[in-house]
């Protein structure tokens, strides 16, 4: 089915530049990929490209409710799908980034006006029947009917006639409410003030020019780069509370009553379909098929992790114990002692603070490093063009084909935090690619490979290249080894859309199973481990001093530290994940502080982490075991590079295989292809108990 709702890939979680069709752009470089990203100036430009692309789309609908159900009824289905993309994602996209406050409201307004368009759409039954009548070609057709079928069934078409309307209302609600989660955390303006003795260990270079209260105090956000030293290096443990209470609170109340109301309405949606819980009704798409295999598979990480996790946090009572001089029996580890004392302990034994590693990668040239990786690694040039973008800090690239000198895709990058823009990280899939366009109007292909206005003839046009935006929050004086590998993962997510070459757009790139979606990412970010794949920076920056290669190699020992307990926390996340979307459906707080009260340091008094979860507000519900499952398949994936991971040829077979494939293969299927054997999770279990 057409998901009009944006599909974020982060975060460490997408789809098209609205076209040619329906405006010109005057800034645009001829050298980035049509459709150029638009440009909105203000809330009225939003609006009135919004009401373009709904009057079209609805056009193209009533065109594709007429047309003869024959070879060219997938092509024309999937042209639809096509133009949804060009007309709304930017707009959806926007929404998380534009500095001007009025113009996200609007794009947030635009929204909403789409998911009422996608929500009518899954309860089209003349498309439905067409999907019935339709006859694949081949697998990749067969794959595409059945996700389209499956799409509209889930979207309540196949239901009674009279429960049809409340399953429309309750998308529409849902949809509503995530929207209005993400907004309050993405609008949360909360400063944190400290006195600089509070600030000891924290460089200088983090608040010395940060504003100031009345009574002198140095005021801090909770973004990436001030919360992060706070919370690892200062001394004081009054200043690393107030900051993590801030940053586990974020969203607040009106997040917990959203989140409630949220879990309520998914509930009663997956009743509508005789299905117990929301999280049978979601995980029945899935890898993991059902609740219990879900819960077994989170049982058996919880086995291989708890000894470590104990293991890892007596360590750091330990280090507090030690480093305060106080009895190690009357010493309790805090919550927001964990990310100090992990610090400390990476420092005193393995020489290791990620403070140093920001001199040797400056921001920009991070970047290219990891643009100079894909391309050695994987044949793709990525090469920097001049277009207007929402932000003079955003940042647009063409990628070309080394070989061939052929045009892949473009990509957007938004490096620097800022009020009101996305406050983690992520890749939005804005524009999806394919292989195979078709003409869905009378006069034939427009100049972007999408028809003009709606019926007549199937036809090839040229290929539809796809377009990512890479959303981060870094420092501007440099990254840490930490932050690079957060970069390398979120340009896996980019690669997966830019190298996909899939026939539809509805399958290209990261529309793939999402308890699979992160493997392809997860898989590189041990590449910044390895003092080879380092030397590339040199070729970025030759005034950067190159990395100590026992700096690297204690940076690698020193990841694996409290490995246990990060992997905990995980299985924690991704156990009340499918508590919160069980039959029941629980209010998130309680289950929240009782599932945390469990754990060795037990649940903070007062806190709220559930106000800021997005992942389980939007399209991670029931589904943030995922990061879990795809790691496994991301350590298997990680074998066939063990002799060398600038391996060219082995990158080549992986961009075959597992990128230019996205969701048009069942996941299975395209590790088989790569690997040579199915997957298996011998090396993920082997990591965690090593």
């Amino acid at each position: 089915m057409w998901e009009p709702s944006l599909s974020r890939t982060c975060p460490r979680l997408a789809a098209a530049a609205l076209g040619l069709l329906l405006w010109s752009l005057e800034s645009a470089a001829a050298s980035f990929p049509a459709p150029a990203f638009p440009n909105f100036d203000s809330p009225a430009q939003i609006a009135a490209a919004c009401d373009k692309g709904l009057a079209g789309a609805n056009a193209r609908v009533k065109a594709l409710e007429t047309r003869r159900v024959d070879a060219g009824w997938l092509a024309a289905s999937d042209g639809l799908n096509a133009f949804v993309e060009d007309a709304y994602y930017p707009i959806g996209f926007l929404a998380h980034v534009h500095p001007d406050k009025a113009v996200r409201s609007a794009a947030e307004a635009c929204e909403l006006r789409w998911q009422d368009f996608s929500s009518t759409l899954g309860l089209n039954e003349k498309l439905f029947k067409a999907t019935l009548k339709a006859k694949p070609r081949d697998a990749v057709d067969a794959t595409y009917l059945r996700l389209m079928r499956e799409g509209f069934e889930d979207s309540g078409v196949a239901l009674p006639a009279d429960k049809r309307p409340r399953a429309k209302q309750l998308s529409d609600r849902i949809n509503e409410l995530g929207q209005s989660f993400d907004k309050n955390i993405r609008d949360e303006a909360t400063k944190v003030a400290f006195s600089e003795a509070e600030l000891k260990g924290v460089p200088e270079s983090v608040w010395k020019t940060a504003k100031r209260d009345d009574g002198g105090r140095v005021l801090l956000g909770l973004d990436t780069p001030s919360y992060t030293p706070v919370m690892q290096l200062a001394e004081s443990p009054a200043a690393r509370e107030r900051i993590w209470r801030a940053k586990t609170n974020e969203g607040g109340d009106r997040n917990l009553a959203l989140l409630a109301e949220i879990v309520q309405l998914r509930r009663e949606y997956a009743k509508l379909f005789g299905v117990d819980s929301y999280a049978d009704f979601t995980l029945r798409r899935r890898m993991a098929q059902n609740t219990q295999r879900t819960s077994a598979f989170l049982d058996e990480v919880k086995s291989a992790v708890t000894s470590g996790e104990t293991r890892d946090l007596a360590e750091l009572r330990e280090a507090k114990a030690r480093h305060l001089g106080t009895p190690l029996d009357t010493t309790r580890l805090e919550r927001w002692d964990v990310p100090f004392y992990s610090e400390r302990v990476k420092r005193e034994r393995y020489s290791v603070d990620q403070e140093l590693f920001r001199p040797y990668f400056p921001p920009q040239q991070s970047l290219q490093f990891v643009m100079l990786l894909t391309e050695r690694l994987f044949g793709v040039r990525y090469t920097r063009v001049d277009v207007k973008l929402w932000h003079p800090d955003a940042q647009a690239y063409l990628a070309t084909d080394v070989a061939t000198g052929k045009a892949l895709a473009g990509l957007l990058v938004d490096l620097y935090p800022r009020d009101g823009k996305y406050n983690h990280a992520a890749v939005w899939s804005y524009r999806n690619g394919a292989t195979r366009q078709l003409a869905v109007e009378k006069g034939g292909l427009g100049k972007d490979g999408v028809g003009k206005d709606g019926v007549g003839k199937v036809g090839l046009g040229k290929p539809r290249l796809p377009q990512a935006a890479l959303v981060v929050n870094f420092d501007r004086k440099g990254l840490t080894l930490d932050e690079l590998e957060t970069l390398l993962h979120e340009f896996g997510h980019a690669l997966h859309n830019n190298l996909s070459a899939t026939r539809y757009t509805a399958q290209a790139g990261t529309s793939t199973q999402r308890d699979f979606v992160e493997a392809p990412s997860q898989m590189l970010e041990d590449w910044v481990y390895d003092k080879n794949v380092l030397t590339l920076m040199r070729e970025v920056c030759p005034a950067c001093k190159p990395v100590p290669d026992e700096l690297i190699a204690q940076a690698r020992a020193a990841k694996d530290f409290a490995k246990g307990n990060l992997n905990a926390r995980q299985h924690l996340f991704a156990s009340f994940d499918l508590a919160l979307h069980g039959a029941d459906a629980p209010d998130p707080m309680a289950t929240w502080a009782r599932m945390e009260g469990a754990t060795p340091l037990g649940h903070v008094s007062g806190t709220k982490f559930p106000a800021g979860f997005s992942h389980i507000a939007g399209g991670y519900a029931a589904g943030y075991y995922g990061y879990l499952w795809s790691d496994v398949v991301a350590h298997d994936l990680r074998t066939a590079f063990a002799a060398d991971k600038l391996d060219a040829q082995v990158g080549r077979r992986y961009r075959n295989s597992v990128l230019a494939n996205g969701g048009q293969r069942p996941p299975q299927d395209i590790v088989r292809e790569f690997l040579g054997r199915d997957t298996n999770s011998k090396a993920y279990f082997e990591y965690l108990r090593r």
